[in-house]
């Protein structure tokens, strides 16, 4: 029987001393981290007045990381397929390829001023894909035969990735598609709360998910920070429903930092640790836009909050993994 220490896909012989084949394909989640980062910075320049260059440098960091982990991972296809298949079939781990497709359809937001042709392409794909992911893993679900000790926030990713498909709709000038954003939408959101309560069943009645995981534990945030920028962006408005949305956010915001403040302390640094950044940062722009609509000195407090946290954290996290990286330490961080 498989358990949750089990998370990791097992490498073939032949490729188990190979840094490439060891490559998660969750590492997109540093592309997602930094494209989240941008937008909040974005908003902030919208909201705030803060200087512009912050959010499109950032950009460009994110499409430089998008560009990068992309050809590592492409190398692993084509040197270590037995490994890419392996980790697609895992559980846990397979969930974890809708991070590139998620990157797919944050990066179009970024690319719209420099060219709307090719951020168009980018989203058209990244939302095909998407929604071609969600079917096959639904589908896998419902064969049945699921263990209850691989339900962890790993499963929403597929979920989150449904609620990013209308967020670019406004940037790329795309407003026929509306029936397309709310499909999304509406999937998103009707998945992300019965997979929330398994998830929570297993946290609180199951032994602990081994702390190289923990991190993880952020994702639970994305149905909520996205599902609130996802239902304005297809809506046009905030209304209480949005709002409701954004003060569950605020709520597991709360719970969740405290879990992971001791999380340096007890488990060394792995790429993993990016699964934070994304939900973060996607909460700074959903902090960002509420405060934008009351327009209220407690909601501008709060956004500027959470978005020096998404930043460090992230900053903290490109730094790290950069700094492993020229130490040749790329096999012990992904381990």
């Amino acid at each position: 029987m498989n358990t949750l220490a089990d998370t990791k896909p097992a490498l073939p012989a032949k490729a188990a001393g190979s840094s490439v084949a060891a490559l998660p394909v969750a590492l997109f989640g540093s592309v997602m981290g930094l494209a989240g980062l941008a937008l909040a910075w974005r908003a902030a320049h919208a909201h705030f007045g803060v200087p512009a260059w912050i959010g499109t440098s950032l950009g460009w960091v994110a499409v430089f990381a998008f560009i990068a982990v992309s050809a590592a991972y492409a190398a692993k296809v084509l040197t270590a397929f037995a490994a890419v298949r392996a980790e697609f079939s895992h559980p846990v781990a397979g969930n974890m390829f809708g991070t590139p497709l998620i990157s797919i359809l944050l990066l179009p937001m970024l690319l719209a001023d420099t060219s709307l042709p090719l951020a168009r392409a980018f989203w058209a794909a990244g939302a095909l894909g998407m929604s071609m992911f969600a079917w096959f893993i639904v589908s896998r679900w419902l064969r049945g035969q699921q263990q209850s000790s691989h339900a962890t926030p790993a499963w929403i990713v597929p979920v989150v990735g449904m609620l990013d498909v209308p967020l670019a709709l406004p940037a790329l000038q795309w407003q026929a598609l509306h029936s397309v954003a709310l499909f999304a939408l509406a999937v998103g959101l009707f998945f992300a709360f019965p997979l929330l309560t398994l998830i929570f069943s297993r946290l609180m009645f199951q032994e602990p998910m081994p702390e190289p995981l923990r991190p993880s534990l952020m994702i639970m945030l994305a149905p909520f920070s996205v599902g609130f920028s996802s239902y304005v962006s297809t809506m046009g408005r905030v209304d209480d429903f949005a709002a409701a949305l954004y003060m569950l956010m605020l709520f597991m915001l709360a719970v969740l930092m405290g879990r992971l403040r001791n999380l340096p302390r007890c488990s060394p640094f792995r790429v993993s640790w990016w699964a934070v950044s994304f939900p973060l940062a996607a909460s700074a722009t959903a902090a960002l836009r509420y405060a934008s609509h009351v327009q209220d000195v407690y909601a501008n407090v709060i956004a500027i909050l959470v978005l020096a946290i998404a930043t460090a954290v992230i900053a903290g996290l490109l730094l790290r993994t950069l700094s492993g990286i020229a130490r040749g330490e790329l096999r012990k961080l992904i381990g």
